[in-house]
């Protein structure tokens, strides 16, 4: 009897997708126990003392705009309870909505200084924050010892630069950065806010971040404290003039001068910006994500085989094999969905999440690698890294 065609293609096909799921499961065992154990949320301010002498710190805002947020986070800044001499410089990158003027209205006389400037206008090959952070490193003078970089939308608590001070006279550290907790408060926040943290971590773990001499190195831009010498030995802002992922560029910077860099989890920083649509948090994403390939065309299409293979394979393998009753199909992707939800767990915890929402990460990855594809479409058309009215 002539052998049937349409089983044998089945069976081809059954096994193709056995080995896929395989391979996505293998991927998972080394992502949990050989990458710098990521998706521990467990890296926060290294042991430290406060230092017998408070260095002189000047904390660096930029801010295009954000007159929506600057009530909720400036005067957390101006109350910091800092032991030493600190003042606050707040850049007003030529904001259309009065940012200079209520910023320079929430000054205290109880509080630190405050000053508030307007940079140059912005020249060829520098991108608006950057710029105004040299401006505001130039404002500091020489007498600043550290250097605060901290974003508009950030709120710190009390004692958050007295310890990151601290965390830096402690253990000699050049760069500490701390990963600012975001908002989680709207439906879309919930969904997508984790996964960029738990994303991220993943791509630059903080263990291996911190460790001297390893190559990788990050930061997180919403709240960066710098040795101004450190600053200085790499060239000053200037050096990473026109970096859209900035506060990475900077990490690499001192860290390859010799420096050394320190990045973790906030219990104090939160940023108060809200994202409620998911247009919003689209954007937040695809603004940098073709910039974070390197405008790689080759680098596209491995970080989408990649996002594919490990976040979407998992649970499609389970579905598929347990339709087909192709049991081995579904418990490889069940192992390595089991994986993906477990090292998940944590970082829902440290954004006071429901731990079912999990089981969602495979459709927020879903999302995410469409972002990061829109993202390239927009620089190819030309509109590249968009932020408040200017492209680069």
């Amino acid at each position: 009897m002539p052998r049937r065609g349409p089983p044998v293609r089945q069976t081809a096909r059954v096994t193709v997708l056995l080995w896929i799921a395989l391979l996505s499961l293998l991927v998972w065992l080394w992502l949990a126990c050989c990458h710098g154990f990521f998706w521990r949320t467990d890296v926060r301010l290294p042991p430290r003392r406060p230092p017998a002498r408070a260095p002189q710190v000047v904390v660096v805002v930029p801010a295009r705009d954000e007159a929506e947020v600057l009530p909720l986070s400036l005067p957390s800044l101006l109350a910091q309870k800092y032991p030493g001499r600190a003042r606050v410089v707040l850049v007003d990158d030529h904001s259309s909505d009065g940012t200079g003027a209520l910023a320079a209205s929430l000054a205290t006389p109880e509080g630190l200084e405050l000053t508030v400037t307007t940079p140059p206008p912005l020249p060829p090959g520098w991108t608006g924050k950057l710029w105004a952070l040299r401006h505001g490193v130039e404002l500091a003078g020489p007498d600043a010892e550290y250097l605060l970089l901290t974003d508009a939308d950030i709120a710190h608590g009390p004692d958050s630069l007295a310890e990151l001070v601290a965390a830096a006279e402690s253990n000699r550290l050049d760069l500490v950065s701390q990963m600012a907790r975001l908002r989680v408060e709207t439906g879309w926040e919930r969904l997508i806010v984790p996964a960029f943290v738990y994303f991220f971590a993943q791509l630059y773990p903080f263990r291996r971040s911190n460790r001297p001499g390893a190559r990788t190195a990050a930061a997180a831009g919403g709240c960066s404290l710098v040795r101004r010498e450190a600053l200085e030995r790499v060239g000053g802002v200037a050096a990473i003039r026109g970096a859209v992922i900035d506060d990475v560029s900077l990490a690499r910077a001192v860290k390859a001068a010799g420096g050394r860099t320190w990045l973790g989890l906030a219990d104090q920083v939160d940023s108060v910006r809200p994202y409620p649509r998911l247009a919003q948090l689209w954007r937040m994403v695809s603004r940098s994500a073709y910039a974070q390939l390197r405008h790689s065309v080759l680098l596209l299409a491995g970080t989408v085989l990649g996002l594919a293979l490990v976040y979407l394979v998992p649970p499609l393998a389970t579905v598929a094999g347990s339709a087909a009753g192709q049991w081995a199909t579904a418990a490889a992707g069940g192992a390595a969905w089991a994986l993906m939800t477990g090292t998940y767990l944590p970082m829902l915890r440290y954004y006071r999440q429901p731990a079912p929402a999990a089981l969602l990460l495979p459709f927020t990855a879903a999302l995410y690698l469409l972002m990061t594809v829109d993202s390239a479409v927009q620089h190819w058309r030309g509109r590249g890294a968009s932020w408040k009215g200017r492209t680069y």
